[in-house]
């Protein structure tokens, strides 16, 4: 039997995550040009932040940037590169209370040797179960 949207081992059916949107700047412009690296990156920072990574997909754009794409069982994870300015925008948004997004975030944050991490915090759903 598949899984519903929003479900975990702990939290089966819980309308309730956390969506972390945040920006990274001060990135070497290479690294926010390399598709393969991006998309090894999230890839691998989502799943030691205990989220189930079910397919990545990214776009490589011309001249620059990439966007990767992060499809999870808990929800999803985007990333968008702005090599130009060394800048990334980041958004990982998790149902239920096994997948740690925000340590994700800062996973990735440490992944890319970002100077400056800003982040912002959404509790969606029912704000008593999110946390």
């Amino acid at each position: 039997m598949s899984e519903a949207p929003c479900q975990t081992e702990e939290t089966v059916g819980l309308f309730a995550g956390q969506h972390v949107l945040a920006e990274l700047s001060g990135v070497s412009a290479d690294l926010l040009d390399d598709e393969q690296f991006l998309r090894h990156a999230l890839g691998e920072v989502l799943t030691q932040a205990d989220a189930t990574v079910l397919e990545v997909i990214s776009k490589k754009f011309d001249p620059q940037g990439v966007t990767v794409l992060a499809l999870l069982s808990e929800s999803h994870a985007s990333i968008h590169t702005y090599p130009e300015v060394g800048s990334v925008f980041v958004d990982v948004f998790t149902c239920g209370t096994r997948a740690k997004p925000a340590l994700a975030v800062q996973l990735l944050a440490d992944a890319l040797g970002a100077a400056h991490v800003s982040t912002d915090l959404v509790t969606r759903g029912l704000k008593e179960h999110a946390a």
